[in-house]
Parts: structure tokens; C-alpha cells; sequence
């Protein structure tokens, strides 16, 4: 399985694997009346429905995804909060590390038109877009402030420095890191409800997009039912 979908100037998200479909979770509730069901029907999408609105969750948890996610740092550890504060059981989570993994480090870096102003009445997120010519410098300044900060890794490396102390230098925030994500549907869609509402940070709501495209196809009776924030 290789469904990928790009996100931001570098990064992505790709469905590796996938275990059960709506009907698993149909067969995971009815096996307390030993029954089951072979082929999806209107009493088994009722069932669903039922199920996903009474809050009887534990159906959509013998469901599974897992997922490779390739974003910036800013990005990995906000939708790392919500795995960590998550009751809904079995996610893993694996990343790579820049202790042993000394691969060309890769940044975000938004374009003039993407930066966006402070916002007026809270204290987190984002406002409009500022002036692009204004927006123009802080690209430029980033950029060079990357490129330094690659300069001092690659000397630390090349002069002996082990890697996992020479990452020091590498501005963190905006560095791709590669990470693999396997989950139950229930906190998918857990992490879809919180990271697609319109006031979560922009870049984050592009990576639940992603993740939302890539399991529609796969469990369309059960995503719509559990997700509730239109996309």
C-alpha cells in the first residue's frame, strides 16, 4: 500500500497499512449476540450511525490505520500531544532520530504570501496574512538563519562531533522529521476532530486533511459518523 498525499513544500502523509474496514466495526459490536454480517447493508450503516451517536466507541477501536508522516517539527509534536493525551488505547509511535540518522536535514519555510499576523484577541494561532514584500524578508531571514545553522551541524560533524550533540546546531522547529503513526479509527478521528477545527494551527489542519483524504475511502460509513468538523 502506497497512498501519499504532499503537504506543505516538503512534507507528506502515507497510508501504509490498513486493518479492517465499516465492517469490522459492524462485526466487533454484534459479536456480543453472535452474530455477523458478510457484506455491508442499511441495518448494519444503522448500526453504525447508533453506535458512533451513543458514544459506544470500543467497535471503532478493532479498526487500524497506520500512517508515515514526514512534517515539520512544530507539526510532529502537536499531533504528539494528542496521542499522549489520548484515552483511546494501542496507538504506537516511532520516530526517526537525528542520534543515528545524519541525512540532508530538510526545513519548512513558508513563502512570502504565508506568513500570518498575531491575532487580535487570543494569546495563540494566527491572523491574516501580512504584506507580502513584508513577508519576503522574513523568508530571506529564515533561509539564511537554516543555512547557518546547516553550515555549524555539517563543520561539528565533519571535525568529529558525534550526531547526536551536532544536531544542536539545526533550528528545530521548522526540520522535517519522519515519523510512523498506527492507530485505532477511534483516535484517528479523535486527532481529525481536534486538528480540523478552524482554529487549530494552519499547518496542522493541512496534515488532518491529508490523513482524513487517505481514510474516507476506506472507512466511509464510520469517518463521517465519528468526525464532526465539515472539511
Amino acid at each position: 500500500m502506497n497512498e501519499k498525499i504532499n503537504v506543505l513544500d516538503n512534507g507528506y502523509v502515507r497510508l501504509t497499512n490498513v486493518m479492517g474496514s465499516d465492517l469490522s466495526v459492524v462485526n466487533s459490536a454484534r459479536v456480543s449476540y453472535d452474530k455477523e454480517s458478510t457484506e455491508l447493508d442499511e441495518k448494519d450503516i444503522r448500526l453504525i450511525k447508533f453506535l458512533a451517536r451513543e458514544g459506544h466507541t470500543s467497535p471503532f477501536r478493532h479498526a487500524t490505520l497506520q500512517f508515515e508522516v514526514y512534517a515539520p517539527l512544530m507539526v510532529a509534536r502537536q499531533h504528539w500531544k494528542y496521542i499522549v493525551g489520548s484515552d483511546h488505547t494501542m496507538d504506537a509511535w516511532n520516530e526517526s532520530s537525528r542520534r543515528y540518522v545524519t541525512e540532508e536535514p530538510m526545513f519548512y519555510i513558508p513563502q512570502a504570501d504565508e506568513w500570518r499576523s498575531a491575532p487580535e484577541n487570543s494569546k495563540q494561532g494566527s491572523g491574516s496574512t501580512i504584506d507580502i514584500d513584508e513577508g519576503a524578508d522574513f523568508t530571506e531571514e529564515l533561509m539564511d538563519f537554516v543555512e547557518k545553522g546547516e553550515w555549524l551541524y555539517n563543520d561539528a560533524i565533519s571535525r568529529g562531533i558525534c550526531a547526536e550533540q551536532a544536531r544542536l546546531f539545526l533550528p528545530a522547529y521548522g526540520m522535517y522529521v519522519r515519523y510512523y503513526w498506527t492507530a485505532s479509527l477511534q483516535s484517528v478521528t479523535h486527532f481529525l476532530n481536534q486538528r480540523l477545527a478552524h482554529d487549530s494551527q494552519v499547518e496542522i489542519q493541512e496534515y488532518a486533511k491529508a490523513v482524513y483524504s487517505l481514510v474516507k475511502p476506506k472507512f466511509p460509513i464510520s469517518i463521517d459518523e465519528l468526525t464532526r468538523t465539515e472539511v
